[in-house]
Order: structure tokens, then C-alpha cells, then sequence
């Protein structure tokens, strides 16, 4: 693909091959963030600039804060993979990627800089008011694919976004005793935790039985919402957190 104009007025170009057409004539409503979990951040923007890696995203952030467009956002980037949210499976067709420069849990999950957070804060809010995209819509990778991917994972700092006015988030409950729910269990309260991890937008199945992918659900909710504990069991702490993200959304406050 030849040279484009940056569609942030903060990013350098440097043009992908690995795109194409919004399904449906899509505008993006959503941002999904991710790690790039690779060694190096050269390694790893090069190889969303390979035509051969079938892979790619909008954006690029470098660890000192340097933005770099890959891909126009008009035009479907190649980040998401096999995922859903609110049971709509073309994630792609849907989204803006960014990918942050990383090694992820592969590297130890280092911490993020300060000059990449505020990057990717600038970035985000130009892109919200831009697309006009609701809070609620700007995501993990995890939480589109859970199990499958765990970026950007417990490190990142989500509730530092939404102070600057990106994303959703409520202070998560203290982790108390009290009664839980795991693998294995079933009944009534697991229909109900598994209905609220639904209408917030995982793709969880209403089953009334705690399964390996319940708990796949809930440890991707806690990764983004309750970090201090990923166990992928049900607490108060997790169940409550969960209920006051609900009860803030516009569409049931």
C-alpha cells in the first residue's frame, strides 16, 4: 500500500499491506487495545508491516509515547482475530487497533511508561471524539477473545484512562470472604453472573453451569475491571464490580 495522510494529526505513517473493506460499509465504534508481546518493538512493528504475518492495526505506540499509523482507520485492520462482543463476531469491522509496544506476559509483563500511557490516553480521546465512541466501548483484546488472548493484561493501567476521560470503569470492590462461585458449580446465582457477564457484552453462555469457559469470562473481566486478583473465580469483589459497571451503563441506569 502507498503512503496515506494520518488520520491523528500525532502519528507518523508508515503503511500496512494487511487490511481491507469494513464489512457492510462499518464506521469503527469501538477501540480495542492490545500488547504487542514480542522482545523488541521494532520486531514487532515489523512484522505488522509484513505482508506474509496476515496481521496488522491501526496504530503503533512506541514506549517513548511515538505514535505510528499502519493502516487508514475507513479501512478494516487485522487485529482482533476470532472474538465477539455483544454477540457481534466481525470484531475487525467494528474497531480501531492499537497496538502497544509491550513484552507482555511472554517479557515478564514489564510496566507500561508513563510516555506511552499518555500517548495512548491523546490517541484514544482524538479517536473517541472523532468516532464518537461510548466509554463503554473501548476494550482489551481479552475481553473480545477471552482465553485465547490476555492483552493488554493486568498492568495496564484502564483506571488512569478513564481519569483522563477514556473508557469505563468503577473503583473495584475490596476482595473480602464471602461466598463464590468456580468451576463446577451450577444453579441459579451462575445463571445470574453469567447473564450479567452477557449483557455487559462477554460472550458468555447462559447455562446455569460454571464451565471453563465461565471462568475463561470472568478472569477476562477481572484483567480489565479487578486486576488485583485474575483467578477466574466468582467473588463478591468481582460480582459486585461487575453490578455497579452495569448499573452505570446509560442503557440501565
Amino acid at each position: 500500500m502507498t503512503s496515506f495522510e494520518a488520520d491523528y494529526a500525532g502519528a507518523c505513517v508508515r503503511p500496512s499491506p494487511n487490511h481491507g473493506e469494513r464489512a457492510d460499509g462499518r464506521r469503527p465504534d469501538m477501540i480495542l487495545l492490545h500488547y504487542t508481546g514480542m522482545p523488541t518493538p521494532d520486531g514487532a512493528l515489523d512484522w505488522l508491516c509484513r505482508a506474509e504475518s496476515q496481521v496488522s492495526s491501526h496504530y503503533f505506540v512506541h514506549e517513548n509515547g511515538e505514535v505510528i499509523q499502519l493502516v487508514p482507520e475507513g479501512r478494516r485492520a487485522w487485529h482482533a482475530g476470532k472474538s465477539s462482543w455483544h454477540r457481534e463476531s466481525d470484531i475487525n469491522s467494528l474497531s480501531i487497533g492499537i497496538e502497544i509496544a509491550n513484552a507482555g506476559h511472554p517479557g515478564g509483563l514489564p510496566d507500561y511508561p508513563k510516555e506511552q500511557i499518555a500517548a495512548v490516553i491523546e490517541l484514544c480521546r482524538d479517536c473517541v471524539k472523532r468516532w464518537s465512541i461510548a466509554p463503554e466501548r473501548v476494550l482489551g483484546h481479552s475481553d473480545v477473545a477471552p482465553v485465547r488472548k490476555v492483552d493488554p493484561g493486568e498492568k495496564f493501567p484502564w483506571a488512569a484512562l478513564h481519569r483522563a476521560g477514556v473508557g469505563h470503569w468503577v473503583e473495584p470492590a475490596k476482595i473480602t470472604g464471602g461466598r463464590f462461585f468456580q468451576r463446577g458449580d451450577a444453579g441459579q446465582p451462575v445463571e445470574a453472573l453469567q447473564s450479567m457477564l452477557s449483557l455487559y457484552g462477554y460472550g458468555t453462555d447462559i447455562t446455569g453451569e460454571f464451565s471453563e469457559g465461565t471462568a475463561g469470562d470472568v478472569e477476562a473481566f477481572q484483567r480489565h475491571f479487578r486486576p488485583e486478583r485474575v483467578d477466574g473465580i466468582a467473588d463478591f469483589s468481582t460480582i459486585d464490580t461487575l453490578h455497579r459497571l452495569l448499573s452505570a451503563l446509560p442503557r440501565y441506569s
